[in-house]
C-alpha cells in the first residue's frame, strides 16, 4: 500500500480505504478461487495493482468516459483503475466464469458503482468505448481483430481513442504492422525492478461504423 501512496499521493480517504481492502479481498478470494498465482499474491500491490495503475500514468480518464477491460482475469487492470477514476465507467469481461465471480465479489465489497463485470468474449461485446485496456491476453494483431469495431468516434482525452495495453519484453516484431503505436516504459514512472521491461502500448484506432 505504501507503494500506491508513493506514486499516487493525492488519493481520497475512500480511495485509500478501497486500495487497502484489496489485500484482504484478493487473499480471501484466492483461497476459494485461484486467480492470482501463489508466488504473486504476496506481491499483489506491485505486480498487479501498481502495474494496472501504470495506465493511469499515461492516461487520466475523463468523467463519463467508458473503458472496456478485455480478459480482466481477477480484475486487472480494471479494478484498480475504477478505484482511481470513480467517474469513469469500466466494463470488465473474461471468458472464464469463476474469474468474473471474483471480480464481481471484489467490486461489490468495495461498492464500486462504476464497474460492470460479465463473462463474455470480446467479439460479442455490444457498444463502443473511449479506450480498451488489457494485460497481455494475446498478441496485438489478434487483440485488434477482436475489438477494432468498438471504438468511439469522438475523442475527449489527450490521447486518441484506442487501446492501452500492458505488455513486457521486446515488442518490435509484434508491433511491426502498427507504426502508429506508442510505447511508454513503466520504468520511467515506477522504481521497482519488476517494471524494467514493462510497457504501456497506446494504439489509436479509428472509429468503424
Amino acid at each position: 500500500m505504501d507503494e500506491i501512496l508513493k506514486y499516487f499521493p493525492n488519493l481520497s480517504d475512500l480511495q485509500i480505504e478501497q486500495f487497502q481492502k484489496l489485500d484482504f479481498l484478493y487473499h480471501d478470494w484466492n483461497e476459494k478461487i485461484n486467480v492470482i498465482s501463489r508466488k504473486d499474491i504476496d506481491s499483489l500491490y506491485t505486480k498487479h495493482i501498481l502495474h494496472s495503475l501504470g495506465i493511469a500514468k499515461i492516461m487520466k480518464f475523463e468523467p463519463g468516459a467508458t473503458v472496456l477491460d478485455v480478459g480482466t482475469g481477477g480484475g486487472f487492470p480494471g479494478i484498480p483503475l475504477a478505484i482511481l477514476f470513480p467517474e469513469t465507467r469500466f466494463y470488465l469481461i473474461d471468458v472464464i466464469a469463476k474469474k468474473i465471480k471474483v471480480v464481481q465479489g471484489v467490486a461489490d465489497a468495495l461498492e464500486l458503482k462504476n464497474v460492470k463485470a460479465e463473462q463474455k468474449r470480446a467479439e460479442l461485446v455490444k457498444g463502443d468505448f473511449d479506450f480498451i485496456v488489457s494485460r497481455a491476453v494475446t498478441n496485438m494483431p489478434d487483440f485488434v481483430s477482436w475489438i477494432k469495431d468498438k471504438i468511439k468516434k469522438q475523442h475527449k482525452h489527450t490521447l486518441k481513442n484506442g487501446i492501452l495495453y500492458l505488455k513486457g519484453g521486446d515488442l518490435a516484431d509484434e508491433l511491426k504492422d502498427f507504426p502508429n503505436a506508442t510505447l511508454y516504459d513503466l520504468a520511467d514512472y515506477f522504481e521497482d525492478e519488476f517494471f524494467e521491461t514493462k510497457k504501456v502500448v497506446h494504439l489509436p484506432l479509428k472509429f468503424k461504423p
